[in-house]
């Protein structure tokens, strides 16, 4: 349909530029709305990370509360207070045997992973059996057969790579 047929009397390329200005707009616009939702998104995860710190520490802090009640706990059912304060710490060492144990048994689960353990070495092996493909060279090019190197701007032949260096002084 022509500009004429839709009443726009626009050339196709001011069409095309409207239409790249407002894509582009629309594309700021996108990056600055994904901008102001992370930002929201990393200030709660900022407040939820120091409200998870603070909880922790104040668990941590209640851990010696909680074993000097349950140490004076034990004594008021008549047991004395250095034995009650030994089952206490009995029951710690106890927990952290428990939870230890289990832990040791995660790590104890986790294998090598051996799909890409193979899949390096076939990877190894296809290319250690890789050879270079011989290229023809161009005419005139006898000075790079035998090591030289052609330089692509000003057309002189250059030395190997691997010829000693004299240096300027």
């Amino acid at each position: 349909m022509s500009a004429a047929h839709n009443g726009d009397s626009r050339s196709i390329g001011q069409l095309f530029a409207a239409a790249t200005a407002e894509m582009s707009a629309l594309v700021h616009d996108e990056i600055a709305l994904a901008k102001a939702e992370l930002r929201a998104d990393a200030k709660r995860v900022a407040f939820g990370s120091a409200a998870m710190v603070a909880a922790l520490a104040l668990a941590l802090f209640s851990v010696p509360m909680l074993s000097l009640a349950a140490a004076w706990g034990l004594k008021a059912l008549g047991i004395t207070t250095g034995w009650a304060f030994l089952i206490v710490f009995g029951a710690y060492v106890l927990l952290a045997l428990i939870v230890g144990g289990i832990g040791f048994l995660r790590f104890k689960a986790v294998k090598k992973p051996e799909r890409s353990i193979n899949s390096a070495k076939q990877t190894a092996a296809v290319l250690q059996k890789a050879k270079p493909h011989p290229r023809e060279l161009p005419d005139g090019a006898a000075a790079l057969r035998s090591g030289a190197t052609e330089s692509s701007r000003s057309g002189r032949v250059l030395p190997p790579a691997d010829a000693p260096v004299k240096a300027k002084m």
